[in-house]
């Protein structure tokens, strides 16, 4: 029978208390962030259809060139007078809605006041048009 004196073994248990409190800090930090974190305009995605593509010949189209002019439809309209524009036409019709264009030169700060201005305007349903859009193609 063997006693050991005096000879003892270095037990190295981590010390996980102070991690669980870090994390748990990590936590709640990012909970209360990401409620925050998430802003932006809601959009609606084009839904796929056979037949033709594109907006139907009653539609507005809004056009900004690459010169900065904007034009409703075929029409060009002077910037300041783009909200009471857009009033008039949208009074009377229904369907609130018109397509954004703009050409790929344009600023998209430019694109924004277009924007602002039609949801100024009272239009309900606003369209970007996706493709690439040149003025003057080459």
């Amino acid at each position: 029978m063997s006693v050991d004196v005096g000879v003892s073994e270095a037990k190295s248990d981590p010390n996980v208390v102070p991690l669980c409190d870090i994390l748990l800090v990590l936590l709640i930090i990012f909970m209360v962030i990401t409620p925050v974190a998430q802003k932006g305009i809601d959009i609606k995605l084009p839904e796929t259809q056979e037949g033709p593509t594109g907006p139907t010949s009653t539609a507005i189209i809004l056009t900004l060139e690459d010169d900065l002019s904007i034009k409703l439809n075929a029409e060009t309209v002077a910037r300041d007078l783009l909200l009471n524009r857009l009033k008039d036409e949208f009074q009377n019709r229904t369907n609130k809605t018109i397509f954004i264009r703009a050409d790929k030169s344009v600023p998209y700060s430019e694109v924004l006041k277009v924007i602002d201005a039609s949801k100024g305007a009272g239009i309900e349903v606003l369209g970007v048009y996706t493709q690439q859009y040149e003025t003057n193609p080459k």
